[in-house]
């Protein structure tokens, strides 16, 4: 860049630090010394021509993407859209007020932000999950930036995600670790050895670039350079201090999270010198790329990505066919989510699928060899999975993301920022439950309904056969709302017909009379076992009505209530924890109605067996709903 180019981009970053400064002053709160470390950097990237955004269409699938996973520095990312034109400067002064969409850390109430981020260590993932819906979903050539604090580079989270750009050889991704030496409470692991960072980095399959970080001259060369690689992600890393540009705060320890107060302030703006308070810059337009026909996004219009009308469409259009499982006693209701995957992809162009390594047990192994090309492998890495669906989600698609129930549970962290930043995902927890079997507690999902009852507006669905696990499969593609699906391992009878409907907060009941005298609430499968319970009570002279709650959430209250109303007995039972499973779930829509409830539910420590021991040692099998419903008449 020439002297006058220097010179703008010199006074655009006094321009943004005094925006930090008194932004968090007015707040009380936030992270000014770790956003001016990455002044430079941000500023560079902003006004120099390589970030490519279109600030009239935030929504335009051609614009760039752009990540501070050190969600923290939002006083500098929102000063960066003031300097840009895209807010009014006044606007700054909103910081972390209740009213203000400029929150703490960055959510998707600000238009620019396409996923939230605060949670260290899961932005790059999520960059990763943009770069390769961008590449090879989309086939455009827009650009993934994200801005890494050096303190999350301890987050195992990191590595996963950089260890599987480098494999899919994501060049259109580039990390930014700002390396200013002080985390939280003291010294970062490294400090500043940038050498270890890059050997390192280097290691993992990367391109990697050096730079002083407060150098402009020097970031540019190292953006030009990493914008020219096209054969693997880049990483670059640039020594920075934090509180650059203020005397008493540059690499200072002990000033994390501490805004200045008045007189420190006025301070501070004396140091930084005459400021021109009409200085702008410009964000280039992006380049409009063309997309060919049979690319996902094709049939897609501009804006409409995220909305769920498309996939809503294509959805009540599909053919769904059911017939396969007729004339079958026993199908396993993971099977039958493979084979509805691949029905729904045919139809929903926006739906892709990553699975941890485990394909050939969710069954999701369908849809890699149908359609490969929209099949993520995130091999062991559940967190990494998860911010990656995450991304893809923020380009409009529609991730569904397998693996067993347990083992998602690594991830509740990364799901709960997906909610946060109000993504349309698809959750798969297959072999859930002792019913596994012999595998042992560690590979049982005992809490997961629990976890996702627990995020605000999500679907819980839990199907008990393969016919309602094929058409819930396919409808939760048309939820806008994060949905969890639950899947048994084991093959069960094929309970409905092909025609039957499952309605999202609906129940279905299986067995019922004028003489009812307890009602068992069962789901998955437990529906099983309490058609089991059901024969024997018959043959004992109970009449008992069986409904299967295959909705958890939201549940059937209206079923619920009238079963309550007729028989005030109620047998719940389910292969999970007792807490926030399913009769949680039951007790809320009762909502203090007048019944006599027995809660069934797995309270041992699990243990190794075959599914018939195992649901009899945690008393959910048939003779134990048969006991506790004598128990209950009698």
């Amino acid at each position: 860049m020439d002297e006058k180019e220097q010179k703008q981009i010199e006074n655009l970053g006094r321009l943004t630090r005094k925006w930090i400064l008194t932004m968090t002053n007015k707040a009380g709160s936030g992270h000014p010394t770790s956003s001016l470390s990455s002044v430079e950097l941000m500023n560079v990237l902003f006004f120099r021509g390589f970030f490519r955004y279109d600030i009239k269409n935030p929504e335009s699938m051609h614009n760039d993407h752009l990540i501070f996973s050190k969600g923290h520095a939002a006083p500098l990312y929102y000063a960066l859209w003031a300097a840009a034109g895209a807010i009014e400067s006044e606007e700054l002064d909103s910081l972390r007020q209740f009213w203000s969409r400029l929150e703490g850390h960055p959510t998707k109430n600000f238009p620019f932000v396409d996923v939230a981020t605060g949670a260290l260590g899961q932005g790059l993932s999520a960059g990763l999950g943009m770069a390769l819906a961008a590449d090879r979903l989309d086939k455009v050539g827009t650009y993934t930036w994200v801005l890494i604090g050096d303190s999350e580079m301890a987050e195992g989270q990191v590595w996963e995600a950089m260890e599987l750009a480098a494999h899919y050889k994501c060049h259109n991704l580039t990390a930014i670790i700002d390396v200013n030496r002080l985390g939280q409470r003291g010294e970062t692991m490294l400090g500043h050895d940038v050498q270890t960072y890059a050997k390192r980095a280097e290691s993992f399959g990367w391109h990697v670039i050096e730079v002083d970080g407060h150098n402009v001259s020097e970031i540019e060369a190292g953006y030009k350079e990493a914008v020219a690689q096209t054969e693997k992600p880049t990483m670059i890393i640039a020594k920075t201090f934090k509180g650059k540009g203020i005397s008493f705060l540059e690499d200072h320890d002990d000033w994390h999270g501490r805004a200045l107060d008045d007189s420190q302030l006025s301070e501070a703006l004396k140091e930084l010198g005459q400021i021109d308070e009409t200085i702008r810059g410009t964000i280039a337009q992006p380049v409009q790329y063309e997309v060919g026909e049979n690319d996902a996004q094709a049939s897609v219009e501009e804006g409409e990505r995220d909305e769920g009308e498309e996939g809503e469409k294509e959805e009540k259009t599909l053919p769904v066919s059911r017939q396969q499982y007729v004339d079958k006693d026993h199908v396993a209701v993971r099977s039958a989510y493979g084979e509805s995957l691949v029905e729904l992809m045919k139809g929903n162009k926006r739906v892709v699928v990553l699975d941890a390594e485990v394909s050939n047990s969710t069954k999701s192994a369908s849809a890699r060899e149908a359609f490969p090309e929209r099949f993520f492998e995130m091999y062991v890495a559940e967190q990494n999975m998860v911010s990656v669906a995450l991304g893809m989600a923020a380009r409009g698609y529609v991730p569904y993301i397998s693996s067993f129930a347990a083992f998602l549970a690594t991830a509740y962290g990364q799901v709960r920022m997906a909610h946060i930043s109000g993504a349309q995902m698809v959750y798969v927890g297959t072999h859930p439950g002792v019913s596994i079997g012999a595998d042992g507690g560690s590979q049982m999902g005992l809490e997961d309904m629990a976890f996702f009852r627990s995020q605000p507006g999500s679907v819980v669905l839990y199907p008990s056969d393969a016919m309602s696990a094929h058409a819930l499969t396919t409808t939760a593609a048309s939820l806008p709302s994060a949905v969890y699906l639950r899947m048994t391992r084991e093959s069960t009878p094929v309970l409905y017909g092909p025609d039957e409907e499952f309605p999202v907060g609906g129940s279905k009941i299986l067995c019922t009379s004028v003489d009812d005298r307890a009602t068992i609430l069962a789901s998955g499968i437990t529906v099983h076992e309490a058609l089991l319970a059901y024969d024997t009570l018959k043959e004992d002279g109970i009449a008992v009505r069986v409904i299967d709650i295959y909705s958890i959430k939201p549940i059937d209250i209206k079923t619920i209530r009238a079963a309550a109303a007729d028989t005030h007995t109620f047998i719940i039972v389910e292969d999970h924890y007792p807490e926030g499973g399913l009769g949680d779930a039951v007790r809320v829509a009762l909502d203090g109605t007048a019944t006599d409830i027995t809660h069934l539910a797995v309270r041992k420590p699990p243990r190794s067996g075959s599914t018939k021991e195992l649901l009899a040692y945690e008393e959910i099998d048939a003779q134990a709903i048969v006991r506790a419903v004598h128990k209950a008449v009698e």
